[in-house]
């Protein structure tokens, strides 16, 4: 902490006391209440709440694994409305140990989709070297990177990938951005899941009141399967919304605009999109 290191990633802290985390964070916290400690424990529900409980500010989750629909509707549920009172989610894409198999064979897309995800689902994400340049080679018989860190020196020529177009970087610095501008995405508890007709779109939305008493409110849909165009018909929960629809125009639509793209599109309460990968 003398030197600046303001956030703590402690490997494995389930397989020690959770008493000794408490009393420790606590210590720590009392004199630094700006040091963040994160666990890095893929362990069972139970255990990685007590972490939570114990006074982790961060904690890793299951997202890393979550990539059907079904699986992504039921955790952003869980994560969201279930336990944000002891566990706060970081949505790591990756890391050191973790290189599953939808990135692995998902192509540019599947790295696309997954940033998206982390990066609206969660108040905090993270993204480990070497996701920007869409390195995907894992050990045979393993999530793991064949070549990470953990057993050599990695020199990356972020540059040049830059200039050959193969490179992740404008997009997530776009999501950051996006980010930034929108406290919505700041919130953990007002995820609100959408209704689609399709078994790969995930539609969910974040919205928010600000003090002076604007509305923030995006609407977030993605095509989860990296390998195909996808259509779907989409039904919007208004009420979460905070959309009157006696309010709208005449036809029952309203102005939405793409911050990924800078388009303007008019929606209803259901509308039909045709989705590509990423």
């Amino acid at each position: 902490m003398s030197h600046g290191v303001k956030i703590f990633r402690v490997d494995n802290p389930h397989t020690k006391p959770v008493w000794f985390w408490e009393w420790l964070i606590a210590k720590v916290n009392k004199k630094h209440p700006d040091v963040v400690f994160l666990a890095e424990a893929f362990t069972r529900p139970a255990m990685m709440h007590a972490l939570g409980r114990a006074g982790f500010q961060q904690s890793y989750t299951y997202f890393t694994w979550r990539n059907t629909k079904e699986e992504l509707e039921e955790y952003f549920q869980e994560v969201s409305h279930e336990s944000p009172a002891f566990f706060r989610p970081n949505f790591f894409v990756n890391t050191p140990d973790i290189l599953t198999e939808f990135l692995q064979y998902g192509g540019p897309p599947a790295f696309k989709i997954r940033a998206a995800l982390a990066s609206t689902a969660s108040p905090i994400w993270g993204v480990y070297a070497g996701f920007e340049l869409y390195e995907h080679v894992a050990r045979p018989g393993a999530e793991e990177y064949i070549d990470n860190e953990k057993f050599e020196y990695k020199s990356r020529d972020w540059d040049a990938a830059a200039e050959s177009g193969r490179s992740l970087a404008p997009y997530l610095t776009r999501l950051n951005a996006i980010r930034r501008a929108h406290p919505a995405l700041g919130d953990l508890q007002n995820l609100t899941v959408h209704e689609s007709t399709d078994n790969a779109t995930v539609v969910y939305s974040k919205h928010k009141t600000l003090p002076d008493g604007t509305k923030d409110t995006l609407i977030i849909v993605v095509n989860v399967d990296p390998h195909g165009i996808r259509e779907s018909t989409v039904t919007l929960d208004l009420a979460a919304l905070e959309l009157d629809p006696e309010n709208l125009t005449h036809n029952g639509r309203f102005m939405v605009d793409d911050l990924l793209t800078g388009e303007s599109w008019e929606w209803g309460s259901t509308t039909t999109f045709d989705w590509t990968p990423m």
